[in-house]
């Protein structure tokens, strides 16, 4: 039997012994929070143009969904609040600035030469720094690509051109229009303006409508994002009067009626492999490019206008122009 002390001592010592652990154990480590990534884009026409403002948000929102980051963006920019816009944005802690287009080369350089921990994603650019990267769809075989559908469409033997700015990619796509046009029907003029702006349907109405009347177009293509939807406003109004879009694959979206195809460039796969530059740390300093060939340049659905023959003929025209043998260097 345990005496009174002996029992006394027992406890003292199983309280020591407990002390002993309680004191020695590890206090829990507090949990890291894991890292939000941010995204945002800036753009000079709205992201609801139905043209190319829409189809670069919805580019970069469906990269960011894929990749975990969140978006933020600010539409209807005036050029002269780029910069501002900019510098906004990565004063905020974004990881990366989205610029949907080479008219922000230059804002892009000033801006992301004072925040070197923002990465700047640059489409249609050609500017390559530790935190600039440019994404660069191939201009020439967008040109190509409108121009042989529109040589083979075409029945007054008059195409036209709208540009936003007087940019490199747009005069490449021009040149590239002319020619392939002209390849797939020798008969063809085009007839080419700048509206000065990327936001004004008014303006694109506009254009169209001096076209069709003076110049007989009957095909168009523009690289002027809300300025093409205000040209496919004013083709809507005449009978056999066609457009061909960029960069979404607007038909599979909607019908249009003047609409008869889309080249289509996918920005979400360009933007998502730039975002995974950034979480893996190896952005920078070098330029993503889009072609048939990688597939990030593909035809868009058809519209109901184009005969089978056409697009045979379209297609057959395409396979060459992936295989660079379309027209000789």
């Amino acid at each position: 039997m345990m005496t009174k002390n002996a029992a006394f001592a027992a406890i003292v010592c199983a309280g020591t012994l407990l002390a002993g652990f309680t004191g020695c154990a590890k206090k829990a480590e507090p949990v890291a929070a894991a890292k939000t990534w941010k995204i945002a884009m800036i753009c000079d026409s709205s992201i609801a143009d139905g043209g190319w403002g829409a189809a670069c948000y919805k580019g970069m929102v469906d990269a960011a969904g894929t990749e975990g980051f969140e978006t933020q963006y600010t539409d209807g920019i005036a050029s002269a609040d780029f910069t501002a816009s900019l510098r906004s944005y990565a004063s905020l802690g974004f990881d990366a600035i989205f610029a949907p287009g080479n008219q922000y080369s230059d804002a892009v350089k000033e801006v992301a030469a004072d925040y070197p921990d923002v990465k700047f994603i640059l489409l249609n650019g050609t500017v390559e720094t530790a935190n600039v990267q440019s994404v660069l769809p191939d201009a020439v075989q967008i040109g190509y690509m409108a121009g042989a559908l529109a040589g083979l469409m075409s029945k007054t033997n008059s195409i036209g051109f709208i540009g936003g700015m007087e940019l490199d990619t747009t005069k490449k796509k021009l040149a590239s229009y002319t020619a392939a046009a002209q390849k797939m029907n020798p008969a063809i003029t085009v007839a080419s303006a700048y509206a000065g702006t990327f936001s004004d349907s008014a303006k694109g109405l506009e254009i169209a409508n001096s076209m069709v009347t003076t110049k007989n177009v009957d095909v168009m293509f523009g690289d002027a994002s809300a300025v093409d939807s205000g040209a496919r406003q004013a083709l809507a109004k005449y009978a056999d009067r066609y457009d061909i879009g960029q960069p979404d694959d607007i038909l599979a979206a909607r019908q249009i009626d003047c609409l008869i195809g889309s080249v289509v460039t996918d920005n979400a796969a360009m933007i998502r492999a730039c975002l995974k530059d950034v979480k893996a740390g190896t952005f920078g300093n070098k330029t993503l490019y889009g072609n048939l060939s990688n597939g990030t340049l593909s035809v868009g659905m058809f519209g109901t206008a184009v005969s089978e023959d056409v697009k045979t003929k379209y297609l057959a025209a395409v396979e060459e122009i992936k295989a660079g043998t379309f027209i000789a260097k």
